[in-house]
């Protein structure tokens, strides 16, 4: 830590007086962002979104530094994290924990009940969270189930604060679908471990409106940030149009099997195909200088400012921030330097969540190894030529059954637009999104693949 962390303080704006809190994961050690709310009068709400002061703590160029752009971001495995940085920082003093003052880069807005900002300032502030919820806790308060926290005064403000916030951001995300944003939500999957480190039980955490509450007030100080740079060397997050031959024939596919999902469960199923495939259809989203808007979101400016601790190219853009806002300056870096790091965070992205997933897809084989022969119920999520992919409906174990598997009887060719294998001699078709049980007949952990076997109408 600095030697003037104290007198770094007193030339911060001091918001340690304001209602503060974090809403978190329930196992979460880092927490990189809070909220601050005042209630001004007249309709008026003051909200801060108050972000980790990384930078102050991380000088460019230090062993440090280095070390979190080599690896970009971090990774989270299902045993364990990979930080970005140091433990004694990601965890402890940048982290902004309860009853602790606390340096960060805020986004301060002056707010109506609908969402409508009316003012906000950029800067550098300490404040004192009084407050740490996690996601299940923070919608209680939301659904009413305040009694926990309304012992005080200070209880009694937050049960207001997150209520109040909510409303605002059920408006925010309603005037930005409304605008053509993606609405794709998918539940995170989650295994519980025993002492061996061995799967015992797959659950999954479904966003709720306090997973909302949150995302769209980073949303917002992430558009508002970028936005506010202007014309200035900056790392944008983009995302560019979609695939317009894949919409197409995504398009067709779900006029044409639309009308087939006849009950909750197929069209829950049918809803998640079409997820995928939209997914698929999609661009990547990178990190660049040139600014070409994010098609997702719908926003013509945004950047990634929220998660420092975590991410690299927010640690740089709290030092453009700091450059341009707080200092006045025209330029920080070179753009070509500014390039080269996006491009580098955005291969150290991918790699990233590709480890993640190869990560769940181990463990996965291992929660299936113990259920060698049990029979599952489950959807169709993927058709290749090779074979069908099925998802089980009830831990999303994904597994695959050969063609040569499908029938002894039949050849089965791949109608890739219409994403399914049709029989050539019987007409028998399998397609995205249907239901069928399977069987588990292999779980190589090794390759950390599942392979089932369809179980017939008659069997």
């Amino acid at each position: 830590m600095k030697i003037d962390y104290e007198q770094e303080i007193l030339r911060r704006r001091d918001m340690r007086e304001a209602l503060t809190f974090t809403i978190d994961p329930a196992s979460a050690k880092d927490f990189d962002d809070a909220i601050s709310y005042e209630f001004l009068g007249g309709g008026q709400y003051r909200v801060g979104v108050h972000i980790a002061d990384v930078s102050y703590f991380v000088t460019p160029g230090s062993d440090t530094d280095k070390e979190a752009y080599e690896k970009g971001t971090s990774t989270y495995l299902v045993d364990k994290v990979i930080p970005m940085l140091p433990e004694e920082l990601s965890n402890d003093q940048c982290s902004l924990m309860p009853n602790e003052d606390r340096l960060c880069m805020s986004v301060i807005f002056t707010m109506q009940a609908d969402g409508k900002v009316d003012k906000y300032k950029i800067c550098r502030t300490v404040i004192h969270s009084d407050f740490r919820l996690n996601y299940d806790e923070a919608q209680e308060i939301i659904k009413g189930e305040t009694g926990r926290w309304e012992g005080d005064e200070r209880g009694k403000q937050l049960t207001e604060a997150i209520r109040e916030l909510n409303l605002m951001a059920i408006a925010l995300r309603k005037a930005r679908i409304a605008k053509g944003a993606m609405d794709i939500e998918g539940d995170d999957i989650r295994f519980e471990l025993n002492e061996f480190n061995h799967p015992v039980r797959i659950y999954f955490e479904e966003a709720n409106e306090a997973h909302h509450l949150i995302e769209e007030l980073m949303l917002l100080a992430n558009r508002t940030v970028a936005t506010h740079v202007g014309d200035k060397p900056f790392i944008y997050r983009v995302h560019d149009k979609p695939d317009q031959d894949k919409l197409k024939d995504l398009r067709k596919f779900e006029k044409r099997h639309k009308a087939y999902a006849h009950d909750e469960q197929e069209r829950a199923a049918f809803e998640s195909a079409l997820d995928m495939l939209m997914i698929r259809a999609q661009a990547k989203a990178v990190y660049s200088t040139v600014n070409i808007g994010h098609y997702g979101l719908q926003f013509s400016c945004y950047t990634h400012f929220t998660s420092p601790i975590r991410r690299y190219p927010d640690l740089m853009v709290h030092r453009l921030l700091s450059a341009y806002v707080l200092k006045g300056k025209k330029e920080s870096y070179p753009l070509a330097e500014l390039e080269t790091i996006a491009k580098h965070c955005s291969e150290t992205e991918v790699a990233a969540a590709e480890a993640e997933r190869d990560s769940i897809k181990y463990y996965q084989s291992v929660y299936m190894q113990d259920r060698l022969g049990l029979e599952f119920e489950g959807h169709i999520v993927s058709v290749q030529e090779y074979g069908i992919f099925v998802r089980i409906d009830e831990n999303h174990c994904e597994g695959m059954v050969h063609v040569s598997e499908l029938s002894e009887e039949d050849y089965f060719d791949f109608d890739e637009k219409n994403y399914r294998l049709v029989g050539r001699y019987t007409g028998k078709s399998y397609s995205l999104g249907d239901a069928v049980r399977v069987r588990v007949v292999r779980a190589d952990t090794l390759k950390s693949q599942v392979d089932f076997e369809l179980i017939s109408n008659e069997e």
